[in-house]
């Protein structure tokens, strides 16, 4: 797994407002990242 692709946050149920804050900057740097290069499906090869 590429770095950066895994996060962890500890969020209580009450805490509305930081997880909203948590999963927008994950989701920018998700973007920033790109697509992942690890896992690209490729074409099967036929013989």
């Amino acid at each position: 797994m590429e770095p950066g692709r895994l996060q962890y946050s500890w969020i209580s149920s009450a805490e509305s407002t930081k997880f909203v804050d948590v999963v927008k900057q994950v989701t920018a740097a998700i973007k920033e990242l790109g697509p992942n290069q690890t896992f690209l499906k490729t074409k099967a090869k036929v013989a």
